[in-house]
């Protein structure tokens, strides 16, 4: 029986070149370094930082883990062999946690392998992460640092913590094991990934957003990209302590979205456009009736009177697909006080707009954009690419009547994200939509350590809205749209 299982592990010399050939750009670089230190320096270049990617671990702790991987090979088969898996769905944590353990005791007996009690906890861990949940991804999907996780194949795992990607030393065993994973999750949800479809978006069991593409596409194994969903949702006093925008803005903001302004939370990929949504959002009152239209469910609204839509893509046929654009006009019909979408990127743009110019004020959405004005470029963008053919100036008067204003979210080079600007749109002066900037963040330098040294200012422009903050109750002191002096 033995022999049976030993074949694996004959395979692994094989896998330990992959820590030899990561660590080759280090050696590599050591020459160039020698070479560098006999001519005086002369480049007006800074040094480049060491990566934070480091390499493999250490080789003593790179063979115990291979060693590891390769008992929870054997023990995995020898639990599918045992393991009643029609009953899995019925057994508590404890009882199934229980037959592991047994079972595992039972074939290192068998095959005579001597674990320490660390070990055997460690390996009793990933088994059941293995039969439960998603094998090497657990540990990372419970780590509350983690915001996101990178998969580029089976022997590299990317993560970000506070805004900075790092190498993991979390590893999948091989190509066949991440599809494993890749495959459970997806099914889960009634999708499939395989050579004729070799992308998916879906969504895991606590809300993140699940991205992979496999083979042919991907060339060097499966990609995988998780968000992870933050289960404590992140208010506006959170995000005023973390910097992320003044106390000033915060108030802006608030009057705005009660007044029923229709907003647009603009961003790149990974700079808090959500975030900044369900924080905006807070400032909705509970008598109002909203309904959010979503690719994945994302937003977390606290509102009593929340309707939630997410669509669909089409099956492997070509068929039942549900756009966003379906959602949307289908809540039109539904009585909605607010629309919110969670993100508008094709033609679904033109209903959103018509929306809020028909009595749908306070509606909000996020585009992708790198600031206001390029925000008004991808809006106009949108609508040519829905194919409605519109003079420029009619499509750009829908959008200054429809917009209010323009909330820019960025990531900086630092990995913190902030609010960058604030941005009235005020009409249109003969072709071209007129803005006014309210408030923004001013940068002023960088720290040794790379940290960007700023602060948040108003502009001195009085908002537009001035009076009907006032007339809504919300009489902001004239104070807030005053610059800050930097001490």
């Amino acid at each position: 029986m033995f022999a049976r299982y030993k074949k694996p592990s004959g395979s692994t010399p094989a896998k330990k070149e992959t820590p030899a050939k990561s660590a080759k750009p280090a050696n590599a670089a050591a020459p160039a370094a020698r070479v560098g230190t006999t001519a005086p320096n002369t480049s007006l270049r800074r040094p480049l930082p060491a990566s934070s990617a480091k390499a493999a671990p250490q080789d003593r702790e790179r063979k115990r883990k291979e060693r590891l991987g390769e008992i929870k090979l054997d023990l995995h088969r020898a639990l599918l062999d045992n393991l009643n898996l029609s009953a899995l769905d019925t057994a508590t944590e404890s009882d199934l946690r229980a037959e592991i353990s047994a079972i595992a005791a039972e074939v290192l007996e068998e095959r005579s392998i001597v674990l320490n009690r660390e070990e055997r906890s460690t390996l009793t861990q990933e088994l059941y992460d293995e039969v439960r949940g998603l094998g090497p991804l657990e540990t990372l999907l419970k780590d509350d640092t983690v915001n996101d996780i990178l998969v580029n194949g089976p022997h590299q795992i990317f993560i970000e913590r506070d805004g900075k990607l790092e190498l993991s030393d979390v590893t999948f065993k091989d190509e066949k094991h991440l599809l494993r994973i890749i495959d459970k999750i997806v099914s889960a949800v009634g999708r499939r990934v395989d050579e004729s479809n070799p992308y998916v978006d879906a969504r895991l069991l606590d809300g993140s957003r699940f991205n992979a593409m496999v083979p042919p596409v991907a060339v060097d194994g499966s990609l995988v990209s998780i968000r992870k969903f933050k289960k404590d949702k992140l208010g506006i006093d959170d995000l005023v302590s973390f910097g992320a925008f003044s106390e000033e803005m915060a108030a802006y903001l608030q009057a705005a979205v009660a007044c029923r302004l229709n907003v647009i939370v603009s961003g790149g990929t990974g700079s808090g456009k959500t975030t900044t949504l369900n924080a905006l959002s807070s400032f909705i009152d509970n008598a109002e009736r909203i309904l959010t239209i979503e690719d994945t469910a994302e937003l977390q609204l606290q509102q009593i009177h929340v309707g939630r839509m997410e669509s669909r893509p089409p099956n492997v046929e070509g068929k039942g697909e549900v756009s966003a654009r379906d959602c949307l006009k289908n809540a039109l019909r539904m009585r909605p006080d607010r629309i919110i979408v969670g993100e508008t990127r094709g033609e679904e743009v033109i209903d959103m707009l018509q929306a809020m110019n028909t009595g749908h004020d306070g509606s909000m959405t996020t585009i992708h954009a790198n600031n206001p004005r390029d925000g008004i470029s991808r809006l106009e963008n949108m609508v040519a690419m829905a194919g409605i053919e519109m003079p420029l100036k009619a499509v750009r008067s829908q959008i200054a009547s429809a917009v209010n204003l323009i909330v820019q979210a960025s990531r900086l080079q630092d990995g913190s994200r902030r609010m960058t600007s604030i941005t009235e749109i005020t009409g249109m002066e003969g072709e071209v939509i007129s803005m006014q900037e309210i408030f923004r963040f001013q940068r002023v330098g960088l720290t040794p350590e790379n940290k960007i040294i700023g602060h948040f200012t108003a502009t001195g422009v009085r908002s537009n809205y001035s009076e009907r903050f006032r007339l809504w109750g919300y009489d902001l002191p004239a104070s807030i749209y005053e610059p800050v002096r930097p001490e």
